[in-house]
């Protein structure tokens, strides 16, 4: 998708690239913002950030700093972005 990626856009492409990962690998930001843009990505850097903290506090994905989850408040820096685990009873990690 090249031009405007709407957060419809982002959201999918957020979750198609961590399930494609699985809940042991990451995907860092800049990843998703290519795969949308690849021309103009630096642009979605910050709708994506949004997007990932929303999806976060859904329980969809977590959010890594430091290679720990943190929650989307603490969302600063470098950050990586991966499924949301669940055990066998359904309760995340």
């Amino acid at each position: 998708m090249t031009g405007s990626a709407t957060e419809a856009a982002i959201r999918d492409e957020i979750l198609r690239q961590t399930a494609s990962r699985g809940p042991e690998s990451s995907i860092c930001p800049s990843e998703v913002a290519r795969a949308l843009s690849p021309d103009d990505w630096r642009r979605l850097l910050d709708p994506v950030r949004r997007t990932a903290a929303a999806l976060s506090r859904e329980g969809r994905v977590e959010i890594l700093r430091k290679g720990k989850p943190v929650p989307p408040e603490a969302m600063r820096g470098v950050i990586r972005l991966r499924a949301a685990a669940t055990d066998d009873g359904g309760d995340k990690r």
